[in-house]
């Protein structure tokens, strides 16, 4: 089972917060270690049904590897996550999608400059969370490591845009998003960016998300140990 992480754990400082971002103020959630110690930091992008209590206790636990954790709310322009996962779903298909790469482009930023920042940044995400995590390394000079949870893939011709190391984590059965894969690959390795991919075999797209039907233990935390070990490496050194 995996280990959940309260918003009243001793061992963090947790918050929910605003930042400046395309639309106006973005909400997310912020959680750190207790302590002044400068860290890195990580973006945490939810699904396609907004910030829910899931995707806030994945940046808890991120905060518990020692890293500097904010989830923001892609629905923040429409006042934020409704408590209805249909009604949330429906409100992110309304999403400006250039305005939405942008808040979490602004989201890097952010981090890069918070006072309690390293100046280094990743980004991680799942679903259409992970799809947005492409685009941010697309988009951002700011982000130095980026982990994609079964993400659509950004267009071949941007991936050279791409200066962040890349972890790509991909579901055995998820025949729309893999059918993707080669010609993303095609385009890392023509770009030269360093990326690894890594495929579950057995499992379906959303394996991660501990609250889904989906859900498969061994896989997701496998995929959360080398996420971690990936950011470690490329963001604490």
């Amino acid at each position: 089972m995996t280990i959940h992480v309260s918003e009243e754990d001793p061992r963090l400082v947790v918050d929910n917060i605003t930042y400046p971002g395309e639309t106006g103020k973005v909400l997310a959630h912020l959680a750190k270690p207790k302590g002044d110690e400068k860290l890195p930091g990580v973006i945490i992008i939810h699904e396609n049904r907004g910030l829910n209590p899931h995707t806030k206790e994945v940046a808890r636990r991120m905060a518990l590897e020692g890293f500097l954790a904010i989830a923001p709310n892609a629905l923040s322009p429409m006042g934020g996550t409704p408590d209805d996962a249909d009604d949330a779903r429906s409100l992110m298909a309304e999403l400006d999608g250039a305005e939405t790469v942008s808040n979490f482009v602004a989201a890097a930023k952010y981090l890069k400059t918070h006072p309690q920042s390293t100046g280094k940044v990743g980004v991680t995400g799942f679903c259409w969370g992970g799809g947005i995590t492409n685009q941010v390394a697309v988009n951002s000079r700011d982000v130095h490591a980026a982990v994609p949870f079964y993400g659509r893939q950004p267009a071949f011709e941007d991936v050279a845009k791409i200066k962040a190391s890349l972890l790509i984590h991909y579901a055995g059965d998820d025949e729309r998003i893999n059918a993707g894969i080669p010609e993303f690959e095609a385009a890392l390795k023509k770009a030269d960016v360093e990326y690894e991919i890594y495929m579950y075999a057995g499992t379906r797209h959303a394996f991660f998300n501990d609250t889904g039907e989906r859900y498969h233990e061994e896989a997701s935390k496998l995929a959360w140990k080398r996420t971690i070990a990936f950011f470690n490496k490329n963001l604490k050194t």
